[in-house]
This record gives C-alpha cells, sequence and structure tokens, in this order.
C-alpha cells in the first residue's frame, strides 16, 4: 500500500481550478477566488486520497459490523467438548495425534528434558541427536537407527487408552480421520481401520530397499528386528532396507497432502493429543477446520499458540485462554488421564476399558504362541 503522501498530487501536478480539471495545460491560471471554481468541474477532479480513505473506512466498517463467531460449545472443557460431542453435532471429528499418545506404551517423545528420545541417543555416538533420524546420515551410518529400532518397534509394545478410544469413536461413526506424526504404527495394533489413520512421518507397515526399490512387508521387517543378528537388513541386491517412515530430508508421504486437503474442510471436531505442534506442516494443519470447529488440546504443556502480534499479521494459532477464544479448548495433563476423563463424560469409561484388556489379552497370547515356536530363517 503507498504512503499518503504517494497518493497526494504534487502542487506542480495537481489540477488547477478553473482548468476544468479535463485537461493540465502548462501555463496557469489562477482563479480570483475560492468561490470563483466550478462546482461542477470540481467534482471531476481526481482525489485519490479522499478515495482511499473512502475505501479503508468501508473495509473498516465491514469488520466492526461483521457478526462475532457463534460458541459452539457450552463450556471451555472437556465437559463442554463432551456435551458437543454427545448432542451429535461432531460426526466427523479429526484426530491429530503426537509422541505423548505412546509414551504409555514405553515409546519415548522426542523432546521432554531427560526422558526424551533426544536426551538418551548418546551410547549411539552420534555428531547430533537429530543425525538418528537423518536420511543423509542413514545412508551411511545405518546402524544406530537399527538398534533403536529395535527397543521401539510395535510388536513388543501394547497400545494406549488413546488409541483404543480413537477406535472406539470410529466403531462408533464419529471418525472422519487420524493425523498421526509417530512412526510406531500403534494405531494398526490398535486394530484401527488402515482407511482412518494418515501417517504423516510415514510408518513401519513396509520396508524400501534403497538401491532396487524393492519393497518388504511388515511381516519380514518384524521377523527380521526379532533377531539380534545381522544387525542391519540387507537386500539381496546389497543394498539396505529402510522403513517407510519419513526422515529429516525427504518429503511427506503425497497421502498426506491429498488426505487433508479433502479432510479438513468436512471436520467438525478437531481433538489434538500429546504433540507440541512445532514440526510443520502437520502443526500448521490446526488452522485448516472451519473457524466454527471447536478444537480440543491434550498436551502436558501449551502449544499451538501465537502471540497477539503474530494474529493480527494474519496468522493463526489456537486461542484458549484469549478473551476473544469461543472455540479452543486447552486440557492440560497425560494424554491418558485425559482421554479417561473425557470417556468417562461420554459414558465410555467402562466400554473402552473392556476393549483395552480383551485387545491385550490377544497381544500376549499371540506373542506367547510366537515364542513357543522355532524362529523363522532370514530371508
Amino acid at each position: 500500500m503507498a504512503d499518503k503522501d504517494e497518493l497526494l498530487p504534487t502542487s506542480s501536478e495537481a489540477p488547477k481550478k478553473g482548468e476544468g480539471g479535463e485537461k493540465r495545460e502548462n501555463k496557469e491560471k489562477q482563479p480570483e477566488s475560492s468561490e470563483e471554481t466550478d462546482p461542477a468541474m470540481a467534482g471531476k477532479l481526481p482525489n485519490i486520497y479522499n478515495k482511499f480513505v473512502q475505501s479503508f473506512e468501508n473495509a473498516l466498517n465491514t469488520l466492526t459490523n461483521e457478526p462475532e463467531p457463534k460458541c459452539p460449545l457450552k463450556s471451555f472443557d472437556l465437559s463442554g467438548v463432551a456435551d458437543f460431542i454427545r448432542t451429535k453435532k461432531a460426526r466427523n471429528i479429526i484426530f491429530m495425534v503426537g509422541a505423548g499418545i505412546s509414551t504409555s506404551a514405553g515409546v519415548p517423545d522426542f523432546r521432554s528434558p531427560g526422558t526424551g528420545l533426544y536426551s538418551n541417543l548418546d551410547k549411539y555416538k552420534l555428531p547430533d541427536p537429530q543425525a538418528i533420524f537423518d536420511i543423509d546420515f542413514f545412508k551411511n551410518t545405518p546402524e544406530p537407527f537399527y538398534k533403536l529400532a529395535r527397543e521401539l518397534f510395535p510388536e513388543t509394545l501394547k497400545p494406549t487408552p488413546c488409541h483404543y478410544f480413537m477406535r472406539l469413536l470410529d466403531e462408533k461413526g464419529y471418525l472422519r480421520r487420524i493425523y498421526t506424526q509417530n512412526i510406531d504404527s500403534l494405531e494398526w495394533v490398535a486394530g484401527i481401520n488402515k482407511d482412518k489413520v494418515i501417517y504423516a512421518h510415514g510408518s513401519h507397515q513396509s520396508s524400501t530397499c534403497l538401491k532396487c526399490k524393492k519393497k518388504y512387508t511388515l511381516e519380514w521387517i518384524t521377523e527380521f528386528l526379532s533377531q539380534k543378528e545381522p544387525l542391519v537388513p540387507l537386500c539381496s541386491c546389497k543394498g539396505i532396507i529402510k522403513p517407510d517412515i519419513v526422515f529429516f530430508g525427504e518429503n511427506l508421504p503425497s497421502k498426506f497432502f491429498t488426505s487433508a486437503i479433502n479432510d479438513f474442510p468436512k471436520c467438525d471436531l478437531l481433538i489434538i493429543i500429546g504433540t507440541s505442534l512445532v514440526v510443520n506442516p502437520f502443526a500448521s494443519m490446526i488452522n485448516e477446520v472451519s473457524d466454527e470447529v471447536p478444537r480440543l488440546l491434550i498436551n502436558l504443556t501449551p502449544a499451538g499458540k501465537l502471540s497477539r502480534r503474530e494474529r493480527t499479521h494474519g496468522h493463526s494459532g489456537l486461542c484458549y485462554g484469549e478473551k476473544d477464544n469461543f472455540r479452543d479448548v486447552f486440557w492440560k495433563g497425560r494424554a491418558d488421564d485425559g482421554i479417561w476423563e473425557l470417556a468417562e463424560l461420554l459414558g465410555l469409561k467402562e466400554e473402552l476399558h473392556h476393549l483395552i484388556q480383551t485387545e491385550h489379552m490377544k497381544i500376549d497370547r499371540k506373542a506367547t504362541e510366537k515364542s513357543n515356536t522355532v524362529p523363522k530363517k532370514n530371508e
């Protein structure tokens, strides 16, 4: 936008009164007095500054006259969210989840001081903690990743109440999609419909040879990681086999973007659990739902908030705790605790408890059966 001084004509450029405003002549003709100016002619004179002021005032009036967004929640807490779901106002719930939903299963998050994954990688002697997920480092030194993978692989883990709560909502027709940053595949272990899960950073569902691009199944990599040797899986072409998770330096799956474009405009409730919302483009997706859609954050620490200055410059973010908040809720605490409270408010606590018990027994039974069989040889 130009400055006001740039919009005003200079004294040498301004049309002179009495010239009719149609043509600017070099010879100046001064009116004898201001009363001599022809009103009809003066009305034709260009006045860009006045037009600018009028346009600005019209835009300002439009903004101030817009009705304030209607609050979709009865209260800004879990009770308000539960009521919103219970009254059948939410039938296209989207979950955005991070490492916090898997910590109770034994999977460390990335950034928690002392307990996070990045704080406990000294034994791998990395140039920096993030190198273990750097594609260039992996191609040359895959051993640290596979040592870590044997500790984290989902076969030895059990899904958490968060995973089974999402499955329960899917079975009851509330769920549209789950967008997860996690690579542990615990959504799959929990029995959630695979079409309902978008792995933003990939998963262990499949693996690929970096040399010949041959695909390997989840069962194959599971069997390989159940054995201590060899440390790194190699294809028959001698290429390194890499799980199809997104390393630093790689593009996100195209499915993440194509699904998000279709899903988020249809979302009627966004539930964000266990993520610090600092990694884009995942974090920015909280702004892709409609303005009237409630957003619930369950997390140990506040996340997703922007300063008032950032918001006035056109950026967005979660607004819980602000005076102008009309749809956002923050529940501070462990992911499982928040989900148990929400399940109780929805009348689903006993059903969730039964589902968890039943599914965990199946996992234990399967592990027992496998331990009684002879290990298969690698391909």
